[in-house]
């Protein structure tokens, strides 16, 4: 399905250098932010207080939020938690302050706004728990990044592999990059927007890839550079359309969605743009530079009819 056609092939390439240059002063800007500033980790990695508070009728979550400000209180998350009478609010504690003096506090304001509110439990969760989330999730970035070299490489070649992994980190960094200059509050919904934005940007690194596998078995007296242009040329309406339906829906989540899924929409935002340019843009020359060949991706015509005797 096309929204419309392009018939001459956009020259991309011409200006892979510059693009690329451009990409690689953005990646260690990003570098340069999560070095000097770090992340802005929220209470599931520092460790902090859990309160589960329940309600008579359905619990109005803005309203549980403006009365803890109100009081003073600016860092902490409040969501639903299995059904709607039920929220779950975190909240760091402070120094010499302890849970109980923090939940009582808390449930002084929330019962002031609403005498229905009742405190179910409170959970003290600890740094080393934190630590731990830290550690699985960067093994979970790891597994993944390995996951799509190996695919990459298997199904196309391993120039494609390293091309596209350096794409997706450059995505991955750059996401990071902005939490950390802006300093957004990184949670496992971040966390959870930056695995699906890895597993997303490949998904166009493979279709512009196999395009260009399908150009060097049509195009045989085209050079390297006029197969990638018209791979790119030729991906652009369904890159539109695919990307942009994504985006219609991350938008709406980011406009309607609240605070809890404000920061998840936001990365997913970030992602969807950068994902475009890196696989346009960062992925196709860095296989270019890599050296790809057409005797990589197609087999030779003597090979073949060899096989045909034996």
């Amino acid at each position: 399905m096309e929204f419309f056609k392009i018939r001459r092939d956009i020259p991309f390439m011409r200006h892979a250098l510059a693009f690329n240059v451009v990409s690689l002063l953005t990646f260690l800007a990003a570098v340069f932010f999560l070095a000097t500033k770090g992340l802005n980790f929220s209470i599931e990695f520092t460790g902090g207080t859990v309160m589960e508070v329940s309600y008579a009728h359905a619990a109005d979550v803005d309203r549980i939020r403006k009365a803890l400000d109100t009081r003073g209180y600016n860092d902490y998350s409040v969501q639903n938690f299995g059904s709607s009478h039920d929220v779950l609010i975190r909240m760091p504690l402070k120094p010499g302050q302890n849970s109980s003096e923090l939940s009582k506090a808390v449930m002084e304001a929330l019962t002031a706004d609403d005498g229905e509110a009742k405190l179910q439990r409170v959970e003290f969760v600890g740094p080393q728990v934190g630590r731990e989330l830290a550690e699985n999730g960067a093994l979970a970035l790891l597994i993944t990044s390995l996951g799509i070299v190996g695919y990459l490489a298997l199904r196309f070649e391993w120039k494609f592999g390293v091309a596209a992994i350096i794409a997706n980190l450059h995505d991955v960094v750059i996401i990071l990059g902005c939490f950390a200059l802006f300093q957004w509050e990184f949670s496992l919904p971040v966390l959870a927007a930056v695995l699906a934005v890895l597993g997303y940007s490949v998904n166009e690194s493979v279709v512009i890839a196999d395009r260009i596998r399908e150009n060097f078995r049509k195009m045989r007296k085209a050079s390297v550079t006029e197969i990638i242009d018209n791979a790119i040329t030729r991906t652009i309406s369904r890159t539109i359309i695919t990307h942009g339906c994504t985006q219609t829906m991350v938008t709406s989540m980011l406009v309607f969605g609240g605070p809890a899924l404000h920061y998840f929409a936001l990365a997913l935002t970030i992602g969807i743009l950068f994902g475009i340019y890196s696989s346009v843009l960062v992925m196709a020359p860095i296989v270019r530079w890599l050296g790809i060949r057409r005797e990589d991706l197609v087999k030779p015509l003597k090979d073949k009819k060899q096989e045909a005797v034996v």
